[in-house]
């Protein structure tokens, strides 16, 4: 996406035929859904923080469930939603190069990047799974009186980077064609 576009939210950067158009078009249900998902989890964190002030500052209602339910909130919905960026392109990336290399060249570098990214979250897919099942085994809590149980934003963290991970792979398996 060069400096100048705007983020077209509606195409997908990803192949539409044979095994791995079945699997993009999986994904795009998956990660249609885990969107509108995530939107609805910020929205929540919007309503949980305005409350924590007017409680807090207004009211007088000391409590602490609303940082870490929001934290938790915010977490979910940036792992379940990178997936869904990612079929669009919609990261942060640097076109400098693009700009200046052969269409070929840049074709090839965009593919080992979607390839060597894929590698990486599936890297931390596999530590994100470690630390779920330490805070599931465990039974990790927050060291708030509100305990919340750590196994959730872990679980979001897992499946979030996993997805992205497929993401990746069908992008880069699929610009190969």
């Amino acid at each position: 996406m060069s400096a100048h576009a705007e983020l077209d939210l509606e195409h997908v950067d990803g192949p539409r035929s044979g095994f791995l158009g079945v699997v993009q078009s999986v994904l795009d249900v998956v990660n249609g859904v885990l969107a509108m998902g995530s939107a609805l989890a910020i929205l929540a964190a919007g309503f949980v923080l305005t409350w924590e002030v007017v409680g807090r500052y207004f009211l007088g209602i000391a409590s602490d469930w609303q940082d870490e339910l929001s934290t938790f909130l915010l977490i979910g919905a940036t792992f379940a939603s990178a997936a869904w960026t990612q079929a669009r392109r919609g990261h942060v990336g640097i076109d400098a190069l693009s700009l200046i290399l052969p269409v070929g060249v840049d074709k090839v570098r965009r593919v080992l990047a979607d390839l060597l990214s894929c590698i990486f979250c599936s890297y931390f897919t596999m530590k994100c799974w470690q630390r779920l099942v330490e805070a599931w085994v465990d039974d990790q809590t927050t060291p708030s009186a509100w305990g919340a149980p750590l196994w959730v934003p872990y679980a979001c963290m897992t499946f979030g980077m996993a997805l992205l991970a497929v993401q990746l792979a069908v992008q880069g398996l699929g610009a190969r064609r």
